[in-house]
């Protein structure tokens, strides 16, 4: 004890204190943001209860003394000048940590004083005009602590109001969102849940970001390196331990956190038919290394509470195994997933669904990591999670259940592969007039196939720069099941991911049209055709509709292109070969013009085929058309059989039928750049000549032969001549 205070006689602490409070007012505190701050004094902790209020307590007596602010904290805000007058808002009432001290004697007088947590009951505050009281409720062994808080300008009464012996309770700064939802591992939880505006995101979407927060992937390469192997599963606090020698940020620390059970916990597909054979305590889980949606969800928060992690298990329902198009949400929530805190705002997760997934009859549980359930953007995550306590979405305006329950499932690899949205937006919808359209919106190109109950039939699919349009035309009334499934365009692997699914109600059947089952989609001109090297194509439309059977397309080829056509149907009992010979090919530089003929009324299938001069894989369809004949009496023969001698360039424009009448005079008409001299045969030879135009042409009679064939000559004293095209003429 001092000589000051033992010539005052005043009890052992209290001089001390009077003596330095002009001290403690020059004194400056640096305060971050609203954090609690602890600060050694002469004999005593020096603690912030609310902004702008701090109190000096000593614990060698029973006294305490309040303190106006330094001038650094007079331009505070609004609220906290309520403080200063002695106002506590509501939203302080707050879950608060529990503390316990310990007492290591530094120089044999003053105790240091230390905080630990320690489980207890919640802290409650009580309020009166003059001054309002913190009182905290230590666990049984610890005593009873009563602070007394002053309005800043009031002069503050030294009452015996502070008991010091074994311990204290301490209450963490709850202005605003700082603490809102705070979790922890006391028996006695209030309800928790988010009451700042600023956690809410927009809704719909705002087609940007599948996350709710900015995150470089790239930034997590060693860290989920690391975290996925880690293989700590002797205690929960142990792993969390080993986890985060690696993290340095809250994100950091979820991010390891995340990635581990990600890669280690396995869902229980015996515990999902069986609850007797199934534990959800983080400890139990850890150790099996498996579990369902409430162990991944327990034992994250377990592992973000030990890590510093703000974090809440969340249930709900969910549009996962089990979910049917269009079933009603009702009875008790089937899903449990997790939020955290991070920089200021809450952000959804789902463990569950990262980890993996289990077959159709959830027999059988296979890892597959999936990033997209990492703090997924809420306008995405509602998706297919549906919380019970709807503010937890996350969203303004919210959705409700029933508009949960009808809106179409997107699922992850809808986002994933570039797609932002799809209408309808409903999962059951109905025909009109026997026929159904889907819309779906990318913001980057993808490529798309359907399936009609299960079958790749009766769709017709069209790309856009910006997104693809499918109509459906179900060849039956009733309930029909829609999938789609896409990829990105830059994916060369085969495999498409499903990625939408709709239930179709049909009343009538739209007999007008048929879509043959050979046609490949998707149909008509699209960037798609152009990366493959069919620039310009003409006519824009999918579906060519043609009253007498003809039709003609054209469009530019890059260059070392090469291309043929294909013409394919299910009910023409036109041999394919044949029905080849109804395409006649005229390329005039990189400008090509295909003439087609139908060989009769129907629907037919136009396939291009292209194939560069250095890919070895082959031939690729790069462009497609539907065509279609309504009128039964359009029938037209073949074009006449070319053969390999027929080189681009060459064209021919008299006579196009490949059927020549009997006992007719024919003219003939051709462009053969580069040929010297040019004879038609039939039973004799009639020669062609070559006008200024650039036309060899001529006449043959049709009486002497059946078959009528085109030769050329590549020099004119040459005696070798090669066949160019074949003619057949009809019976006598």
């Amino acid at each position: 004890m001092c000589n000051t205070e033992r010539r005052r006689g005043l009890p052992f602490g209290l001089a001390s204190l009077l003596n330095c409070e002009a001290r403690l007012h020059s004194f400056k505190l640096s305060l971050e943001g609203r954090a609690r701050r602890e600060v050694e004094t002469w004999g005593g902790v020096l603690f912030r209860v609310r902004p702008l209020l701090y109190l000096l307590v000593c614990n060698s007596c029973d006294v305490s003394v309040g303190f106006a602010n330094s001038e650094e904290d007079e331009e505070k805000p609004d609220t906290q000048a309520q403080a200063e007058e002695g106002k506590v808002e509501v939203i302080n009432r707050q879950p608060r940590f529990t503390g316990r001290t310990t007492e290591p004697h530094n120089d044999g007088c003053h105790p240091d004083v230390t905080f630990k947590p320690d489980q207890g009951r919640t802290v409650e505050t009580h309020y009166d005009e003059g001054h309002s009281n913190a009182t905290f409720e230590p666990d049984q062994g610890y005593h009873q602590v009563t602070v007394e808080i002053h309005p800043r300008h009031n002069t503050p009464k030294l009452e015996n109001k502070v008991s010091f012996r074994k311990g204290i309770r301490v209450l963490p700064i709850v202005t605003g969102q700082e603490n809102k939802g705070f979790q922890d591992d006391r028996e006695e939880r209030p309800k928790e849940r988010p009451t700042v505006r600023r956690d809410l995101y927009a809704y719909p979407w705002d087609k940007f970001s599948l996350k709710s927060m900015p995150i470089d992937l790239q930034q997590f390469k060693r860290l989920d390196a690391y975290a996925s192997k880690v293989s700590v599963r002797n205690s929960v606090e142990n792993l969390v331990s080993v986890l985060l020698q690696e993290a340095r940020s809250d994100l950091e620390k979820v991010r390891a956190i995340w990635m581990w059970i990600c890669h280690h916990i396995e869902y229980d597909v015996e515990g999902f038919h069986n609850k007797a054979k199934r534990s959800c305590k983080p400890e139990d889980v850890l150790r099996s290394g498996k579990s369902v949606c409430a162990g991944y969800a327990g034992l994250f928060e377990q592992m973000c509470s030990i890590a510093g992690i703000q974090c809440k298990t969340l249930s709900g329902f969910s549009k996962g195994y089990s979910y049917s198009l269009g079933q009603a949400m009702t009875g008790d929530s089937d899903h449990a997933w997790n939020a955290v805190y991070l920089d200021g705002r809450w952000h959804l997760l789902d463990s569950t669904w990262g980890s993996g997934s289990v077959d159709d009859s959830c027999r059988q549980f296979t890892f597959r990591y999936n990033e997209f359930y990492f703090l997924t953007h809420p306008a995405l995550f509602v998706n297919d999670h549906f919380p019970e306590d709807h503010k937890w979405q996350l969203l303004e305006p919210p959705l409700t259940l029933q508009q949960f329950g009808d809106n179409v499932r997107c699922r992850s690899d809808f986002y994933s592969v570039g797609l932002v949205a799809a209408s309808p937006g409903t999962s059951v919808f109905e025909t009109e007039n026997g026929k159904a359209t889907v819309f779906i919106e990318n913001r980057s190109p993808a490529l798309f196939l359907s399936k009609l109950n299960g079958v790749n039939d009766h769709c017709l699919m069209t790309l856009q720069r910006n997104g693809m349009k499918l109509e459906v035309y179900p060849q039956r009334t009733g309930t029909h099941k829609l999938d789609i499934y896409a990829k990105s365009s830059t994916d060369k692997r085969e495999n498409y991911s499903h990625v939408l699914e709709y239930s179709l109600k049909c009343s009538s059947v739209n007999k007008s049209i048929h879509l043959p089952k050979a046609l490949i989609q998707p149909v008509g001109p699209s960037w798609h055709s152009e990366e493959k090297g069919i620039l310009r194509a003409s006519p824009l439309d999918p579906v060519i509709h043609t009253d007498d059977g003809r039709c003609v397309v054209t469009f530019t080829q890059s260059e070392d292109l090469g291309v043929f056509a294909t013409l394919d149907s299910d009910t023409s009992s036109v041999p394919d070969a044949t029905r080849r010979r109804h395409i006649w090919k005229t390329c005039r530089g990189n400008q090509v013009e295909l003439m087609i003929h139908l060989p009769h009324a129907g629907d037919f299938a136009l396939h291009i085929w292209a194939k560069q001069a250095s890919d070895q894989s082959g031939n690729h369809c790069a462009l497609s058309y539907l065509l279609s004949c309504p009128n039964r009496s359009a029938r037209w023969p073949v074009f006449p059989q070319s053969y390999t001698n027929w080189e681009d360039g060459y064209e021919l424009v008299a006579p196009l039928a490949g059927i020549l009448p009997a006992n007719r005079k024919v003219q003939f008409k051709l462009r053969l750049p580069g040929i010297a001299k040019v004879s038609v045969e039939c039973g004799k030879t009639y020669p062609l000549s070559l006008s200024q135009e650039g036309f060899w042409e001529g006449a043959c009679h049709t009486s002497a032969g059946s078959q009528v064939t085109v030769r050329v000559f590549k020099t004119a004293n040459s005696n070798t001549s090669w066949s160019l095209l074949e003619y057949k003429v009809e019976a006598h």
